[in-house]
């Protein structure tokens, strides 16, 4: 692939947990790219798969998913769902010959700023060794 390639993520970021953390990455000024779309939702289980198909449809090279730890979601189970859904996703993904490395769930909380930079980093990394989404 091109070195040129720059991947062009959408993140779901839960409001309470992930958010919150990605925040703290931003005002303790860590290093990680600007690959991430950020849309923040109430809960990570909230991201219906459709959004996260649609958005590879219309062009995003990845999706990141990431809510509260386990224990901890504002909604009693919602990010355990979530993760459930991601899963049964990425084998749908396999299924319909995509990358299912394109798309990921993490949990991130509100004091992981640092975990949330190096998820990116890592992250958008991956997205740029599989390249463009062959969908645009």
């Amino acid at each position: 692939m091109g070195d040129n390639f720059e991947p062009n993520i959408v993140g779901f970021l839960c409001n309470w947990c992930s958010y919150a953390g990605a925040d703290l990455a931003g005002t303790s000024r860590l290093k990680y790219p600007a690959s991430v779309k950020t849309i923040r939702v109430m809960c990570s289980s909230r991201v219906d798969p459709v959004f996260i198909l649609k958005a590879l449809k219309d062009g995003a090279d990845g999706v990141l998913i990431a809510g509260c730890h386990p224990g901890d979601c504002h909604y009693q189970n919602g990010n355990y769902k979530a993760n459930r859904r991601v899963k049964l996703l990425k084998k749908l993904l396999d299924e319909l010959g995509l990358e299912p490395e394109r798309i990921r769930f993490e949990y991130i909380s509100a004091s992981e700023g640092k975990e949330y930079a190096e998820l990116v980093n890592e992250f958008t990394e991956g997205i740029r060794k599989l390249g463009p989404n062959p969908l645009k």
